[in-house]
């Protein structure tokens, strides 16, 4: 990937203020999760967000040589209260830094558009080599600061960049919401995964075929914060590299599993770690 290109891998999306139950704050959001996977899998990793450039600087020091980060100035940064996990998690927002104004930048091998919270436009378009899309962040829904995230189904309008992305990760807890993205990125050919915790993810093929996959099961050791996001920041960089969908999904499955293993971003794991648990589930018990 990494020829004449200034990055390999570059996510769009806010990197937010994650508050949780016990008070304690760290960095979230997509954008993070996944552009961090990315660097411990030897991209050159870039995140474009929007907030207020001293707090994102501050809660992205830990990984400061790991990431290159662009801040569009914002009056606050996107703040989320968080409580239990899987589909019983619950968020709050407490402050929003607003629309992602810019056009997702080029000169990068994979453009990943990580909303977390309605901050993109669908009117943007999507450039790059490989474009992959994890539309969590439009699937969501809030009546002012200080309320309750809630699910809502994506606007039809956003079918058109689903159908220019070559891959996109969505949850099975979206999944009804993002039913008409769903359609348009398989119509066009591209690769649909949907995941579902633990259990094993759901291939879709641009022909309409639905394939669960089989895949070895993933133990909640600690926590899930983050993990489809290291899932799809997995996938897409096989599936930029010419591997095989299903292939593609084993080896992003493993990357979640190594991120639930530990706490946090920390835990989330190099290409050795990722194969070292692939090759933990190949045994036999």
């Amino acid at each position: 990937m990494k020829g004449t290109l200034q990055f390999d891998y570059t996510t769009v999306g806010h990197v937010t203020i994650d508050v949780l139950a016990d008070g304690t704050r760290q960095p979230g959001g997509a954008a993070f999760y996944s552009a961090l996977q990315a660097a411990r899998l030897g991209c050159r990793a870039r995140i474009v967000t929007r907030g207020v450039r001293g707090e994102i600087d501050a809660l992205l020091e830990p990984y400061a040589a790991e990431l290159s980060v662009e801040v569009e100035p914002a009056a606050a940064t996107t703040t989320l209260h968080t409580s239990g996990w899987g589909g019983t998690r619950s968020q709050r927002i407490s402050a929003w830094a607003g629309p992602i104004e810019r056009e997702p930048p080029p000169r990068t091998a994979i453009l990943h558009l990580a909303p977390v919270a309605r901050e993109l436009s669908a009117h943007r378009l999507a450039r790059g080599p490989f474009v992959g899309l994890t539309p969590q962040g439009l699937a969501r829904a809030w009546r002012g600061i200080g309320d309750t995230i809630r699910p809502v189904a994506v606007d039809d309008g956003w079918s058109g960049l689903a159908a220019r992305a070559d891959a996109v990760v969505i949850s099975e807890l979206e999944r009804s919401d993002c039913a008409g993205l769903v359609r348009a990125a398989g119509a066009s050919g591209a690769v649909v995964v949907i995941t579902d915790g633990p259990r094993p993810a759901t291939l879709l093929t641009g022909a309409g075929a639905d394939t669960p996959l089989v895949v070895p099961a993933l133990a909640l050791a600690v926590e899930d914060l983050g993990a489809g996001d290291v899932f799809a920041a997995a996938l897409f960089i096989e599936l930029a590299d010419g591997v095989a969908p299903e292939r593609a999904a084993r080896f992003a499955m493993a990357a979640a599993a190594v991120r639930m293993a530990g706490s946090g971003a920390a835990a989330i794991g190099d290409r050795a770690a990722i194969a070292a648990r692939m090759a933990s589930a190949a045994e036999p018990p």
